[in-house]
């Protein structure tokens, strides 16, 4: 699902309190737009007023399905009908034909707080039997019969500093929650947005300790995150986000970003921007197609149908080939095009096989990389051979420093791998992915079998008689 808001094709109200046994219905979100807004205020009204207010109710219920206010809450539902908390919806009520006209046009647009990116939640009432911080239904007529546009209208009530969004996309689908539930390994979107939401908890909950690194891989650090997560909210400690942990956090994330608020921390672009800025082709180059090949070349020496080849970062039409190759054998579409189903069915492939693999340092022997990117708190085996394998090296390059074989990621391993890196002229990160793994472990492999003598190979001279 789409981190950025988005109109849902449908939307299921319950026509009660959220506790109560009531039904749910379900219906076209156009539909309920036009029927809010029906139920809600007059058609007689000027235009100007008609249009503040349904941009109001509009922002209003997408923001509770932006959010997921009631499903990260374990409901079954996107809004309620009872006005003391939502929106006034009356099942199979008529539609006024200059409020169907309006909300059809105006039903995928939306107010937001500039630099936010969240669907405002755009607060309002009556005006005459109820007050409140937010726009005035009765007071915005009056608005408009002194002859304030909409727009205009909207910031008296809500301030200078809002804009609204036209023509958002709409999707089927409003269920967030990943099918697959994230646990160490898993690499995607859904990783990200977690490590941003647990980034931002812990600011209020300082138990809970911060992910260094926020890229979408779910690694060690992520997974003490979410178990930590889990400890203080009285969930199963596993550290694995299925469903119900899934919405918990976005329910503690809402709540300390104040999302259902009028006066909402919002959401930044940069917490919703992709994590991958696009498929992988032919003609791209860079360490994203480099990892690919690592993987790919990998793959071939257990699969027949795979083609082994060279990484080096260039997308030529050798890699297209293996692309091509993978997907037959995946049961793709072989387009030769690394989208994200691509992309997870080769990495997916990768960890099956490299999971049965024992990680024990035995010299002179090199283990595949992990598929956990490795960096500052990581504390695992995986760490334990990259301490080994760099130590080996530095044996014979003096700039790179030696550092305790402990299997914990801290500052001076840091810097080993920076050095390192920096030796192997590549991108200096002090994170260690796919590339610079191989590259350790092939210098690893040259430097070692280099130092071993073969037959014929002793030192000194031949005494034979």
């Amino acid at each position: 699902m789409p981190q950025t808001p988005f109109i849902p094709e449908t939307i299921t109200v319950h026509l009660g309190r959220p506790e109560e046994n009531a039904r749910n219905v379900t219906l076209p979100f156009l539909d309920y737009v036009a029927n809010v807004a029906s139920s809600e205020i007059y058609p007689t009204w000027p235009e100007s007023a008609i249009r503040a207010n349904m941009y109001a109710q509009i922002s209003f219920v997408l923001n509770r399905i932006y959010t997921e206010f009631y499903r990260s809450r374990g409901y079954d539902f996107d809004i309620t009908n009872s006005t003391s908390i939502d929106q006034f919806f009356v099942e199979g009520r008529d539609i006024f034909d200059n409020i169907r006209q309006l909300a059809g046009e105006l039903f995928n647009d939306y107010i937001v707080r500039q630099g936010s990116v969240e669907p405002l939640f755009a607060a309002y009432c009556d005006g005459r039997r109820v007050t409140c911080n937010g726009l005035s239904q009765w007071g915005s007529v009056e608005l408009a019969e002194e002859g304030l546009t909409p727009y205009e209208i909207l910031t008296y009530y809500y301030g200078d500093d809002i804009n609204i969004v036209q023509n958002a996309p709409t999707v089927g689908a409003t269920d967030s929650a990943p099918l697959v539930p994230l646990r160490l390994g898993s690499v995607n979107d859904d990783v990200r947005t977690i490590q941003l939401r647990l980034n931002r908890i812990s600011e209020n909950y300082p138990s809970i300790p911060k992910i260094l690194q926020v890229d979408g891989v779910f690694g060690t650090d992520t997974e003490n995150a979410v178990r930590r997560f889990q400890e203080v909210f009285n969930l199963t400690p596993d550290g694995v986000v299925g469903k119900s942990t899934w919405y918990y956090i976005r329910r503690i994330y809402n709540g300390v970003k104040r999302l259902n608020e009028l006066n909402s921390e919002g959401v930044t672009l940069e917490e919703v921007t992709r994590q991958y800025p696009g498929v992988l082709r032919e003609g791209d180059s860079g360490n994203p197609v480099a990892n690919l090949q690592y993987f790919l070349n990998y793959l071939s020496g257990f699969y027949d149908t795979v083609p082994p080849l060279s990484v080096d970062g260039s997308f030529g039409p050798t890699t297209r080939a293996a692309v091509v190759d993978a997907q037959n054998t995946f049961g793709l579409p072989a387009d030769g095009i690394v989208g994200e189903r691509t992309w997870e069915a080769i990495y997916d492939a990768y960890l099956g096989i490299i999971s049965t693999i024992p990680l024990v340092y035995t010299e002179g022997v090199t283990a595949p990389f992990p598929g956990v990117v490795l960096r500052i708190g990581a504390d695992s085996d995986d760490v334990r051979l990259l301490q080994e394998y760099l130590n080996f090296i530095a044996r014979s390059y003096t700039t790179i420093p030696t550092v305790s074989v402990t299997g914990y990621f801290g500052p001076r391993t840091r810097e080993a791998v920076i050095a390192f890196q920096e030796l192997a002229g590549l991108p200096v990160s002090g994170t260690v992915a796919a590339i610079t793994w191989n590259a350790v472990t092939d210098l690893y492999t040259d430097l070692y079998r280099g130092q071993r003598l073969g037959e014929g190979q002793y030192p000194g001279f031949d005494i034979g008689g």
